[in-house]
Order: structure tokens, then sequence, then C-alpha cells
């Protein structure tokens, strides 16, 4: 268990030496070619705080841990891994929150659409499992209006980050080095294991669609 405690430490720091160097390499640049540092300042701001895309990342990996509680919730009962009338009310109501919270609402949308995805994806694969090896199979049922709560309450702080993450996810280039790293550190942090990690990459990948005005793109 330690070895593998060790393992998850190393590959997170590995994460974090990688997109340290994609992130600071702008600053290199500037250093070497004055004649673009005003190019390579814009770069270098654009790229703001090292894993700035934590915070927003944590949440998605919160909502696929959600999504292990609507396995357990759903298996071995009729209720369905897939109910699109209830997909499509969450995504209105996504839709008319980012209107308020100042996102873009079809950017908001397909965000969402993703964590629905990967959320059934995780619930498949976890069928599957429980199905194969009973003895892994969760011997209590969570209470399913009560994950609709916290789901409901993910919604809103994952609307709140993408707000505050517009600048970076406008520039693909820095965007997908805090990603990378903000993916790495978080899934080494939480010990995700396959089945969590493709969600992760499922639930991830239009966060680097920028959603900000053709004109503020870099």
């Amino acid at each position: 268990m330690k070895s593998l405690h060790r393992t998850g430490r190393c590959a997170a720091l590995t994460g974090v030496l990688v997109a340290t160097a994609v992130l600071t390499a702008p600053q290199v640049v500037a250093a070497d070619v004055p004649a673009r540092a005003g190019a390579a300042g814009a770069t270098v701001e654009a790229a703001g705080p090292l894993g700035g895309l934590g915070p927003l990342t944590d949440l998605v990996i919160e909502r696929l841990r959600v999504g292990d509680d609507v396995a357990a919730s759903k298996y071995g009962t009729d209720a369905p891994i897939e109910d699109p009338a209830r997909e499509e009310q969450v995504l209105e109501q996504v839709r008319q929150q980012a209107v308020l919270a100042g996102v873009a609402p079809e950017a908001a949308v397909a965000f969402f659409r993703d964590q629905i995805t990967a959320s059934k994806a995780v619930q498949r694969g976890l069928f599957a499992r429980w199905t194969a090896h009973p003895g892994q199979a969760p011997t209590t049922r969570p209470d399913l209006d009560r994950i609709r709560e916290r789901l409901d309450g993910l919604t809103t702080a994952l609307l709140h980050e993408l707000k505050e993450t517009e600048g970076v996810r406008a520039r693909p280039l820095a965007c997908a080095a805090h990603l990378a790293l903000a993916s790495g550190v978080g899934a080494a942090g939480e010990q995700l294991d396959g089945l969590h990690r493709r969600a992760l990459e499922t639930a991830t990948r239009s966060v680097c669609r920028a959603d900000a005005p053709r004109g503020q793109r870099a």
C-alpha cells in the first residue's frame, strides 16, 4: 500500500514538473527575445498562476465520485442509467443558471453534458464490476434525492469556476497546460482507478474550448 502512495506522489510530482516547464517556457522566450517581450508577456499573463484549473478539476472529480453513489443507489433496481428526460431537465437548468452566473449558456451546457456522459460511464463500469465481483457490490443504497441535492450544489460551484477560469480557458495552450497539471495531480491525489481516470478525461474534454469572444482569444 505504501508503494502505491509513493507511486501516486511521484506521478503527481512529475505532472507538476512537466506543467511548470510548459507554463514557464514563455518567460524564457521573453527574456531571450526582447523584441517579442510584449507578445510573450501577454502569454505569461494568460497562463496565470500555476494550477489555475485546480479548483475546477477538483469539483469535476468530486462530481465523478458522486456518480459512484448514483450507481450504488441504482444497482439491483429497475432504475436505468440512461434517463434522457432527466438529463435534458438538468441541462435546461444549467442553461438558465449559466446566464445568471455570466457564463456562455451553450458552453456551459456542453461542459455539463460531458459531466453527465462521464457519470454514466462510471455507472456502467461499476455495474459491470459489481456483476463480475459480487463481493465488491455496495451493501447500502444511498438516497437518490440527497444525491441530487449534492449534484445541484456542485452545479452552482462548477458554474462559478467556469466563470472564474474564463481567462485561462480562452487560451488553448495555457489551458491545456493547466488542465494537464490539475488532472494529473487530482487523479494521483485521489488515487483514481482506470475507470475514473477515463471518466475524468471525458468530463474535462470541453474545458479548453474557448467561449470568449473571438477578438479576446490568444
